[in-house]
């Protein structure tokens, strides 16, 4: 699995600390910035990473920031991402049962190293549950293309 990663600058600690726990497991990471603790915009580092898995050349992305909501509204002004914020291990799991989040948000103001990793790796191994969750998803495609967003 390829996996896009970025964060602003509250949230590079835990950004570097789950690229080497991702890495640990085999799986193939790209960074999208930021690259230091220097005070950023993370709309500048989203929309790249948003872009990339918009256009497929990844498999799933995820962003730190401190709380992880304007990252979460920035992500999903994106045409094709489907952004959910996950603050506990049951929220990042009903985020890809329910809706196929394809973009984790995660805010390193409310979350230690441990359980981040544990939310991150939920969420990775969720598959998505179809079913009357499909027919949800495809209102939503149905707004997104009628919006142009």
């Amino acid at each position: 699995m390829r996996i896009g990663i970025g964060s602003d600058h509250r949230g590079f600690r835990l950004k570097n600390f789950l690229i080497s726990q991702l890495k640990n497991k085999g799986m193939e990471v790209v960074d999208f910035g930021t690259y230091s603790s220097n005070p950023c915009d993370y709309p500048d580092f989203i929309y790249p990473l948003a872009s990339a898995l918009r256009d497929k050349k990844l498999d799933r992305a995820i962003f730190i920031c401190f709380t992880g909501i304007g990252s979460c509204i920035c992500a999903n002004k994106v045409k094709g991402i489907r952004a959910g914020l996950a603050y506990n291990l049951s929220v990042a799991k009903l985020s890809r049962l329910h809706n196929n989040t394809n973009f984790l948000i995660l805010g390193a103001g409310f979350l230690k190293n441990e359980y981040a990793k544990r939310i991150v790796f939920t969420w990775l191994n969720t598959e998505f549950e179809g079913g009357r969750h499909l027919r949800r998803l495809r209102k939503i495609r149905k707004i997104e293309e009628e919006e142009n967003v």
